[in-house]
């Protein structure tokens, strides 16, 4: 196929590589799969996530560089963001927006925090096109019926749409790839589309081509398989024309085999997924997506409701740390009361466990529960200045 200066394709790979150490299973051998595929098939741009260890992100980059010379890692909080681009084209410039709401610091388990996540840009030059790619991975969904986790997964969908918009003036096209923990019908799917006014590169497939949870996968429970043998869709290619650009979808699909080469397990617990963009110029036809308005009225009310759990946490934790104080009061000099030296010992190690407790639920209750508050009024009141602009757009015409 000739391709000419003002017309060019763009092949866009996004995968959540699931890549914990000593947590992960076949990790390496993983990565080293998911590099070799890089190199083998025929990409332009490849968007990684959950590469929490650097030198796992190092030894892809001296895999693919002579296909893919041009990367970055965007490092963040403790353990680094996760998130990587890999290009055959010129990265021009790079950006990292970090989220202020990432889970809770106690939340170990989780470890979302500790990540420091957020929305990475990278501005590549491809002929005479210049493309804003993002890199993103919002906070994970532990539990749908019971989802703790909701307003940030929201906040971080408008922090996001809002990036975007803001950093994509003088680009000729946009491209969003990303775990972004969303289906299409949940709320932050459709803030992110909505506010950013992204296209979805999956709207051209007829079939649903879920993402995580797929019933061919190795890594997915036999429970969940026979549940929903499509898995959920939650991984994302999303785009965007401009004035002077056009883009279109050419294809969309899963690359990659169900296992690795000479393997029984997959190449991560999600599917890569593969989007094909024809580029050319002239001014792109945007397509009327979601109620944006609708959107975030929903994205205000959960909010306000996260809001209110925080002010009942404070008073829970504040009554909390009240009674702790009581017994470690009563015990002051208790240990010399006692002939037996094991009897003083557990005192004095009770105090301690008491003290860390008490220690706990006071940060709970004034540092944390500050950030989390001022965050949330951060984002509500952006959301709600940019619900009163919409309103006063439609009001004026």
């Amino acid at each position: 196929m000739s391709i000419t200066n003002d017309e060019q394709i763009l092949n866009l790979l996004t995968l959540n590589c699931w890549g914990i150490p000593l947590v992960s299973k076949n990790r390496l051998y993983r990565m080293e799969a998911i590099a070799e595929k890089c190199v083998t098939d025929d990409y332009d741009v490849v968007c990684l996530q959950e590469i929490w260890s650097v030198s796992d992100f190092k030894m892809m980059r001296a895999k693919v560089c002579e296909k893919l010379p041009y990367s970055h890692y965007f490092y963040s909080g403790v353990v680094g963001s996760g998130i990587c681009m890999f290009s055959r084209f010129p990265i021009q410039d790079v950006m990292f927006h970090k989220w202020p709401l990432n889970g809770y610091v106690h939340k170990i388990h989780h470890g979302d925090w500790f990540g420091g996540k957020g929305v990475g840009l990278c501005k590549i030059k491809l002929k005479n096109f210049i493309i804003n790619v993002y890199v993103a991975h919002l906070h994970a969904e532990y539990n749908r019926d019971n989802d703790e986790y909701k307003a940030h997964r929201v906040l971080q969908a408008f922090d996001t749409a809002q990036f975007i918009r803001m950093t994509m003036e003088g680009s000729d096209a946009v491209v969003l790839g990303g775990d972004l923990n969303t289906e299409p019908k949940d709320i932050a799917y459709r803030i992110i589309r909505g506010v950013a006014g992204l296209e979805d590169a999956c709207s051209i497939s007829n079939s649903k081509l879920g993402t995580n949870e797929c019933a061919n996968n190795s890594y997915t429970p036999k429970k969940l398989a026979k549940k929903e043998p499509d898995g959920k869709r939650i991984d994302h290619i999303l785009y965007l024309g401009s004035k002077n650009s056009k883009i279109e979808v050419a294809n969309y699909k899963h690359p990659f085999p169900k296992r690795v080469p000479n393997k029984d397990f997959s190449y991560s617990d999600h599917e890569a997924i593969m989007a094909s963009f024809k580029l050319r110029k002239g001014e792109f036809d945007k397509i009327v997506g979601p109620d944006v308005k609708e959107s975030l009225k929903e994205a205000l009310a959960i909010c306000q409701l996260a809001l209110k759990s925080i002010k009942r946490e404070r008073i829970w934790y504040l009554i909390a740390s009240c009674i702790l104080v009581v017994p470690l009061i009563w015990s002051m000099g208790l240990e010399y009361k006692t002939p037996y030296i094991g009897i003083s010992i557990g005192i004095n190690v009770g105090r301690l466990f008491l003290t860390a407790v008490l220690c706990y639920v006071i940060f709970m209750s004034t540092l944390w529960n500050s950030v989390e508050k001022n965050a949330l009024k951060a984002g509500y009141r952006a959301m709600e200045l940019h619900l009163n602009q919409l309103n006063n757009q439609l009001s004026s015409t």
